[in-house]
């Protein structure tokens, strides 16, 4: 008995799915890992979720990089968040790992920008660990050979960048390197990607100083390298995604290799960021396609930019709605040493896309305080509010 092609095309459909399984990220669930986990014994790690079995056993004998790598995993999300708050993609999708949608799961210039970010943030995370004295595995940085210029020496304790870039590598590669998970074409991508992220840290290293002399003339400075935050590195990563290539996997030679669908006559450059497969649009809702669609969100009417009324709301048009802003005013500073601030009430107006189609019930957000700034203790308008002490 013949099977129907529907079902046929189900299961080359599953098939596909599984074969690009983005193991290389699921280590990202780490950012739900429950405070009342210790991570101090080595059974832990089999409580951690996400993790391939390289991965459990890089949590087994180096038990003292685990809370450093759930921070890390906790940053990237929310410097992904930032970076695309702006953006029809907003990068909301990967607060669901261990489970993506197509967004993430595939080749897209979206999983390129994740996977590098990942890979640079576990790296910063680390490297920052050992300059604060959390990791009894490493220390500052290495002093550099070169001279640190006129007025400057070297000194204080630099991110050891180094040993940031090695562990962080080791866990973050580890399910790209497993066999027989997902295509070639798919590891190659995920494994370049990490390295650009590993490349954008590096390119973050900068020379950091602190000023020292007689009533702060600065006559002598102590420098050190030191990285850049993390949301400084995911603005570099975002530039790069806007401008990434598209690629596919082509023989050259005996092997094949990511080549530029596009311009094949050139290799990739280890500095941009590449995919294998087109995103939507991301105006509609779909998650066969890993899109949550535009409804609702804010937008800047103003703007000319990529979260401007207009872009973000694909033409659909876009509703006003009034809201309530609390926030201090008429700051005034006391000797010695308290501020005192006025709590005032203003009305904004902002704009939220409309619905998908004309026939969708979009109802405005409701009138409601909006806290743009903690406004201090509740007291009435105009009343005086201390603060911000300086002892």
């Amino acid at each position: 008995m013949r099977a129907r092609p529907q079902v046929c095309q189900a299961l080359l459909f599953a098939l596909a799915l599984q074969t690009n399984v983005c193991y290389g990220i699921k280590w990202l669930a780490l950012s739900k890992t429950p405070a009342a986990l210790a991570l101090n014994q080595t059974q832990h790690c089999k409580q951690l979720e996400g993790l391939v079995s390289a991965q459990v056993q890089l949590c087994r004998s180096n038990l003292e990089l685990m809370h450093t790598i759930v921070h890390a995993a906790r940053e990237v999300m929310k410097a992904c968040r930032r970076a695309f708050a702006d953006m029809r993609w907003n990068c909301s999708s990967i607060e669901l790992a261990p489970n993506y949608l197509l967004d993430l799961e595939r080749g897209t210039r979206e999983s390129a920008f994740v996977y590098a970010l990942s890979a640079a943030a576990i790296s910063h995370a680390i490297a920052r660990a050992c300059t604060s004295g959390d990791l009894p595995g490493c220390s500052c940085g290495p002093v550099p050979g070169e001279p640190p210029g006129p007025g400057n020496r070297w000194g204080g304790c630099a991110d050891n960048l180094s040993y940031g870039l090695l562990m962080g590598a080791k866990f973050s590669d580890a399910p790209m390197k497993v066999k027989k998970t997902g295509s070639q074409a798919n590891k190659l991508m995920r494994l370049h990607n990490s390295e650009v992220g590993r490349q954008a840290l590096r390119a973050s290293l900068e020379m950091k100083c602190k000023c020292h002399g007689v009533s702060g003339s600065c006559s002598i400075r102590t420098c050190w390298k030191g990285l850049q935050e993390l949301r400084d590195v995911a603005a570099d990563l975002k530039t790069r995604y806007l401008s990434a290539t598209k690629v596919v996997h082509r023989p050259m030679g005996t092997r094949k290799h990511l080549v530029p669908k596009d311009l094949d006559i050139r290799p990739v450059k280890d500095s941009e960021l590449v995919y294998l497969q087109s995103s939507p649009d991301f105006c509609m809702k779909n998650e066969k396609v890993g899109s949550h669609g535009t409804q609702d969100r804010q937008c800047n009417k103003t703007s000319h930019g990529s979260d401007s009324c207009d872009l973000m709301c694909c033409g659909r048009g876009y509703n006003p709605y009034t809201d309530r802003v609390v926030e201090r005013c008429h700051c005034k500073y006391h000797w010695c040493c308290y501020v005192t601030c006025r709590r005032c009430e203003r009305t904004v107006e902002r704009y939220v896309c409309k619905c998908q189609t004309w026939k969708e019930a979009c109802p405005l957000p409701p009138l409601g305080n909006h806290q743009e700034q903690k406004p201090g203790p509740p007291g009435k308008e105009g009343q005086d509010i201390k603060g911000n002490r300086q002892d």
